[in-house]
């Protein structure tokens, strides 16, 4: 299992486009510097009316299928 760290900040006008299906992908850039790109779907349980941030872990296989993200306290 493949397991990526990250912090997002995207304010709540910004996540608009991905609730509205305009933007269908996230991009964020782990703290070592790679880069990890996913479904903007698995950020709904995490939207506040503020947007969403925090810090972030997002865990897959090794083939990078059933993508799993979870907010780090």
């Amino acid at each position: 299992m493949k397991r990526y760290e990250f912090r997002l900040s995207i304010p709540s006008e910004q996540y608009l486009d991905y609730y509205r299906g305009a933007a269908k992908q996230v991009v964020a850039r782990c703290p070592d510097g790679l880069t990890i790109q996913f479904p903007a779907s698995l950020l709904i349980p995490f939207v506040t009316p503020e947007g969403i941030h925090g810090r972030f872990t997002l865990e897959c296989d090794d083939v990078h299928r059933g993508a799993r993200l979870s907010r780090l306290p």
